[in-house]
């Protein structure tokens, strides 16, 4: 058994073997899914056609600046998400959101194997006219997942990540976006252009919804960034191809529910474009590496925990976990939940940003970082109030904003 904690300890020269251009890969693999084109499906047609596309551009840049930010202190301490937490919160007070983060990922991952669960029966249904039993599709994934867990993370990255991946999921969304403008061309552009929205959807609020996406990650970038060569290389690499990944998506789901039927689901509109089965095909495929970065997160994190476990056992052993819950969680209707448990790192990374964004902070000393710790817990509840009385306003940034700044006024410089 491995008895060294490798994830509270700086990352080894020999194990930072990213480049800029494999964070980029990364983060434009990890920024495409189903789920990011049918979130983006949901500003219209709240929003007017304009006001959508920059709330899209604007969320994008904004929240891969944070992602990168956050990528950028992994790096630079070369520490794990857990390390960072230690760092900043305590070693005592950092075991509640270490596990809180386990849960998350736990939870996100199941989502992720239903997700893809779906999407395999709906194309097995629309090519063949049959589907396979849930059980099978789900056992399936999970025995992708956990095989591809017994191996290198780097080599994942280097290997299939930046030289297969990423090629062909930039082939299916260049195909998907070619065939959906030739219908919108079809119905009209200018129509679609000057389109105006039910106002439902402020402009703070669209964007708040945009950011959503991006910063999710922020409780995993460290835990690959810190494998990375170069610190101005990785924030570069991390912002531009997570933020083109996301603007592409949000804006694909806009425009693929912009020209479909009312009521039709965002499978079946990509399952009826012209190649759209190869298309939906590609970006399924691409959905394992979400799950696959959620595993390895939880798997390093739990190792910060249970040290005497390696990271490659711990993760197998999540990954088995997961598959599981899929086959007899409600997964649809625990999305909720996972959403609400997810809006407690925002203001978790808004302190660490804090601390450590504007130049290094001493690190905590103590079991417990009592203002660090204090001012999240107040983050957490900005986030909820703003969401309950203040809709308008969006939750993201007024919580990001607050903690942020307190924390940057309250550190001790080193």
């Amino acid at each position: 058994m491995n008895t060294s904690n490798t994830s509270l300890t700086p990352t080894a020269p020999d194990q930072r073997v990213f480049t800029g251009l494999s964070m980029a890969s990364l983060w434009f693999s990890l920024g495409v899914g189903l789920l990011v084109i049918q979130v983006g499906a949901y500003l219209v047609p709240a929003m007017g056609t304009q006001e959508a596309f920059l709330a899209i551009l604007a969320g994008s840049v904004l929240g891969s600046a944070l992602l990168a930010w956050t990528a950028k202190l992994g790096c630079d301490s070369g520490l794990s998400s857990a390390g960072l937490m230690h760092h900043v919160y305590g070693p005592g007070f950092a075991r509640l959101p270490v596990m809180l983060n386990i849960f998350q990922l736990v939870g996100w991952t199941t989502f992720e194997l239903v997700i893809m669960r779906d999407g395999t029966n709906a194309i097995l249904l629309k090519a063949l006219g049959t589907s396979i039993h849930p059980f099978w599709s789900t056992l399936l994934w999970g025995a992708v997942l956990v095989a591809l867990m017994t191996g290198s993370m780097l080599t994942l990255v280097r290997k299939f990540v930046s030289r297969v991946g990423l090629p062909l999921v930039i082939l299916s969304l260049l195909w998907l976006t070619w065939h959906f403008v030739g219908v919108l061309q079809l119905q009209g552009v200018d129509a679609f252009l000057s389109r105006s929205g039910t106002g439902e959807m402020g402009m703070l609020s669209a964007i708040d919804l945009v950011i959503a996406m991006p910063v999710s990650w922020l409780p995993l970038v460290a835990d690959y960034a810190r494998h990375a060569k170069s610190s101005s290389s990785t924030f570069k690499g991390t912002w531009i191809g997570y933020a083109v990944a996301n603007a592409w998506c949000y804006g694909l789901g806009v425009l693929v529910v912009s020209v479909s039927a009312p009521d039709t689901d965002l499978v079946s509109a990509l399952l009826i474009a012209q190649g759209g089965l190869l298309a939906l095909g590609l970006i399924l495929l691409d959905e394992i590496d979400n799950a696959y970065g959620d595993v390895h997160s939880s798997a390093v994190s739990a190792h910060s925990l249970k040290p005497a476990f390696s990271i490659r056992t711990l993760g197998m052993g999540v990954a088995v976990l997961c598959t599981a819950l899929a086959m007899v969680l409600p997964m649809h209707e625990l999305e909720p939940f996972l959403l609400m448990l997810s809006s407690v790192f925002i203001p978790l990374y808004g302190v660490i940003m804090g601390r450590m964004g504007l130049g290094q902070a001493h690190q905590s000393l103590n079991s417990v970082n009592y203002s660090a710790a204090l001012i999240w817990l107040v983050g957490i509840a900005i986030f909820h109030a703003a969401a309950q009385f203040a809709p308008e306003y969006g939750s993201t940034l007024p919580s990001l904003a607050f903690t942020f700044l307190l924390s940057w006024l309250t550190r001790e410089k080193v």
